[in-house]
């Protein structure tokens, strides 16, 4: 996997000053990106381009136009704030490579949120109050999102979630938006192909109930399976952060079910399939798109063989406009991109094009551009956003085979 990167936590020495995320330093900056310099305190604002970026916003016409980024570049689900940031990277250098926005180059500020809801909320709020951000580009995870919702929506600053489901997310506002499904419908895919192209009858579920992600899926799952005539013969739950599930698995075993659906995280599936055959667990695991990590093979193994999950999009998919952002971000990153990177590049694409067409880069300007993105040709399908800020498009359905994800079927809207 790709570099992870180790974030500054020297302790503030002025008294009463609010604890806040540091930037994440880096090894080698990417291009337009502000980072902290090695060393620097936690709390302390990077070096240029974010101060004169802030300052040239304020100014209003000149100037590099600074965006933020949140996402867990340390922590359980690193690999999610990796590819977003490595997607939204790509996203901005071939903006600033095209011209930019308004004539002036695009450059963005990135916080670790550690996997934590209140990471995420006090790097949103550092961005909007002393950043300066005209917008914000995260989270992956549906809880910390939520968190970061809050003070978007408090501050007037759009927000584009790449990969976060829950449909919570977006009521938190009408500055709040995504690019991805929402568990509803994702939900609906995985209950009716359980049904109609697996013929299960009975299933299981076993959710982290500590994930706002998780337990909408299983939510919307559980209704729509039974609704299509099946049994949901019993529900199981861990916290996150455990790594013994046997006792569940062993519970679930004695129902006898088809299939377990797990609507959980990479780090807690690939145990989670590991343990179940321990324990002689056999029948498939079903999922969702939480599951999409190369790490998921490399922690479940052989055990997942055979499992299912939905997905935001397949690199099996011959669309044009897929291929050639596969071929860039290869040549670029050298690994094919999961669903994280793919939306983060589309979430950063949305981002330019209402920068592009928005009268200025106020929030209320800036929230209405975004707002009426229709029809827009993302990498991981096409995007329309509806009355609620979610995007209505397709979703796939994955195979675990051979250790990797096969497409099997779209299932669209």
């Amino acid at each position: 996997m790709r570099h992870l990167l180790l974030l500054a936590t020297l302790a503030l020495s002025l008294a009463g000053c609010e604890k806040k995320s540091a930037p994440t330093p880096t090894d080698a900056p990417p291009s337009g990106q502000a980072t902290a310099p090695q060393g620097s305190q936690e709390g302390t604002p990077a070096q240029a381009p974010t101060q004169p970026g802030a300052q040239a916003q304020a100014d209003g016409d000149s100037g590099p136009i600074v965006v933020g980024e949140v996402g867990s570049l340390t922590g359980s689900e690193a690999t999610f704030g990796v590819s977003a940031r490595n997607g939204i990277e790509l996203a901005l250098d071939e903006a600033n490579a095209a011209g930019g926005v308004k004539g002036r180059k695009v450059v963005v500020r990135v916080y670790d949120s550690q996997g934590r809801p209140e990471e995420g909320a006090q790097a949103a709020t550092r961005l909007i109050t002393q950043d300066k951000v005209v917008a914000i580009l995260g989270e992956a995870a549906s809880s910390v999102s939520m968190a970061m919702a809050e003070k978007a929506q408090a501050g007037k600053v759009p927000m584009i979630t790449p990969t976060s489901t829950s449909a919570e997310v977006t009521k938190k506002g009408d500055y709040i938006f995504r690019v991805c499904f929402i568990d509803e419908f994702q939900g609906l895919v995985m209950a009716k192909f359980a049904r109609e192209n697996l013929k299960l009858s009975r299933v299981t579920v076993l959710t982290d109930n500590k994930s706002a992600f998780s337990m909408g899926l299983a939510n919307v799952f559980t209704a729509k399976f039974q609704e299509f005539g099946g049994q949901v013969v019993g529900t199981e739950s861990y916290s996150k952060g455990d790594t013994d599930f046997r006792a569940q698995l062993t519970a679930i075993k004695q129902l006898k079910p088809e299939a377990v659906f797990v609507p959980g995280y990479y780090t807690d599936v690939g145990i989670i399939a590991r343990q179940a055959r321990e324990v002689g667990l056999k029948v498939p695991l079903l999922g969702g798109d939480g599951w999409d990590s190369d790490k998921l093979f490399e922690l479940g193994g052989s055990a997942l063989e055979g499992s299912y999950f939905s997905n935001h999009y397949s690199p099996g998919n011959p669309d044009p406009v897929l291929q050639s952002f596969l071929a860039r971000y290869k040549a670029r990153y050298g690994s094919v991109p999961d669903s994280v990177a793919a939306l983060a590049y589309d979430a950063g694409r949305v981002l330019v094009e209402a920068m592009k067409r928005a009268p200025d880069l106020s929030g209320p300007s800036l929230r209405d551009a975004i707002a009426v993105t229709k029809d827009f040709p993302g990498v991981a399908g096409r995007i329309t956003l509806d009355a609620n800020r979610d995007a209505v498009k397709e979703a796939v359905v994955l195979k675990v085979a051979g250790g990797k994800a096969e497409f099997v079927t779209t299932v669209t809207p």
